[in-house]
C-alpha cells in the first residue's frame, strides 16, 4: 500500500534534500559532528517528516498546520547550509546548487500551504 504523500513531488523532492544534506555533512569536520552536522540533518528529515504527517491530517488547519512546520525547517536548512559557507565547511558553488532545490521545494509547499488554507473556515 502507498500512503498519498509518497506521490507528492514536494515529498519526493524533501527526501532528495534529505540524501544531499546527508551527503555534504558527511565532509564536514568531525568535531562538528554535535553541531551543524546535526542540525541540518535534523532539519532535513523535518522537512519530509512533516509533510508527510500532514498529508494524513483529516482536518485542513491540521493539514496547513504541518506544512507551515516544514516550511520553516527548509528555511532552517537553508540558513545553516549559508553559515556552513561562511564557516568554509562548504563550497559557494554548493550552496547556489542545492540553494536551488530549496527555493524550489519552497514554492511547493507553499503552494501546498496556501491550498488547505483557502479551504478554511474563518
Amino acid at each position: 500500500m502507498r500512503y498519498s504523500f509518497e506521490n507528492l513531488e514536494v515529498w519526493q523532492m524533501s527526501r532528495e534534500l534529505v540524501k544531499e544534506t546527508y551527503q555534504i555533512t558527511s565532509t564536514f569536520h568531525n568535531e562538528e559532528k554535535f553541531g551543524l552536522t546535526s542540525q541540518l540533518r535534523r532539519a532535513s528529515v523535518s522537512v519530509s517528516s512533516n509533510i508527510a504527517e500532514g498529508s494524513t491530517r483529516w482536518s485542513k488547519k491540521d493539514q496547513s498546520r504541518f506544512y507551515e512546520i516544514a516550511f520553516g525547517s527548509l528555511i532552517e536548512v537553508l540558513n545553516q547550509l549559508i553559515l556552513s559557507t561562511d564557516l568554509e565547511f562548504l563550497p559557494d558553488t554548493r550552496l547556489m546548487e542545492i540553494r536551488t532545490k530549496i527555493d524550489q521545494i519552497g514554492r511547493m509547499l507553499n503552494a501546498l500551504y496556501q491550498s488547505t488554507r483557502k479551504n478554511i473556515n474563518p
